[in-house]
């Protein structure tokens, strides 16, 4: 990729340039789009012209503020649609934006890099919003003092591996859900309430890749009825396979009874309340000055 050579282009003062944009989902989709009238391929991509996306005014400051814009975009069957959109598959896609001289695709420069924010759709179309690199400065850093555990099970810092056969479960659907109350048939070889708490990962169908909270764990005889926290943007089908994980409410001896990890407790479970600045001495109490861990 040549900067120097698309300067020296649009030094002549006839320029053959146009925009090109990639936008990568979470899952690995790549999909591509110019606003030129033909296909442009470069970065080992094809960049289409049909039902793509255009580009509203970027705001690019320098320093340490956030660069934002919007991109608006038609909705279409092989390309961007409401359905995929309203599923979350292209909630924090990586976009990239370029400026090409179309004619010698060699000649190109990166205009933005980002994620997309909030999208909103209507009309046979869609905006998203694109938040620039620097937006990941306004996240919270540093971690909070509290009793219970700020780890997710079975990342790197809880360390827990949640693919053992006794903390998880596959199965295959046999009859359509709403996305909401999960029936397992013959999924009983868990005690009731192991999964409450846990996650459920929806592994093929139209629905693959989606992600729900478990809020209740019931067992029905040999049925299990999971409730999730909020219903999947998708149904589920028949022959659908998910994987659920057992549940873990964050508490010091969930850790050890549950999960026997108490050595990656991401907590502080002796962290004295709020009403220890206040407490004093009483008769009925040992005030050895000793620790008040039982």
């Amino acid at each position: 990729m040549s900067t120097a050579d698309l300067n020296a282009h649009l030094q002549t003062g006839t320029t053959h340039t146009c925009l090109c944009w990639s936008v990568t989902r979470r899952d690995g989709v790549a999909l591509g789009f110019t606003d030129h009238d033909r296909s442009l391929a470069f970065e080992g991509m094809i960049f289409q012209p049909e039902g793509g996306m255009t580009a509203r005014a970027l705001a690019s400051s320098v320093g340490l503020s956030v660069n934002n814009t919007a991109a608006l975009g038609v909705l279409s069957a092989d390309a961007i649609t409401e359905r995929d959109i309203h599923a979350g598959r292209y909630d924090g896609a990586v976009v990239v934006t370029w400026r090409v001289q179309w004619d010698d695709v060699r000649a190109r420069q990166i205009q933005f890099r980002g994620t997309m924010g909030e999208i909103t759709r209507g009309a046979g179309g869609f905006e998203a919003e694109l938040h620039g690199l620097t937006d990941a400065l306004n996240q919270p850093q540093g971690r909070s003092f509290l009793k219970s555990c700020s780890a997710v099970l079975g990342d790197g810092r809880c360390g827990f591996d949640v693919r053992d056969p006794a903390f998880s479960l596959e199965h295959v659907l046999t009859a359509d859900l709403d996305g909401q109350d999960l029936v397992l048939e013959g999924a009983a070889a868990f005690h009731e309430g192991w999964f409450e708490n846990g996650i459920c990962t929806v592994l093929s169908g139209a629905a693959a890749g989606l992600i729900g909270a478990i809020k209740s764990d019931v067992l029905d005889g040999k049925t299990r009825i999971l409730t999730l926290w909020s219903q999947f943007p998708l149904p589920l089908q028949a022959g659908d396979r998910i994987r659920v994980v057992a549940g873990c409410d964050k508490n010091a001896q969930t850790c050890i009874a549950k999960f026997d990890n108490l050595l990656n407790f991401q907590g502080f479970p002796d962290i004295p309340g709020e009403d220890w600045l206040v407490s004093v001495p009483r008769a009925n109490q040992t005030n050895t000055g000793g620790s008040l861990r039982r």
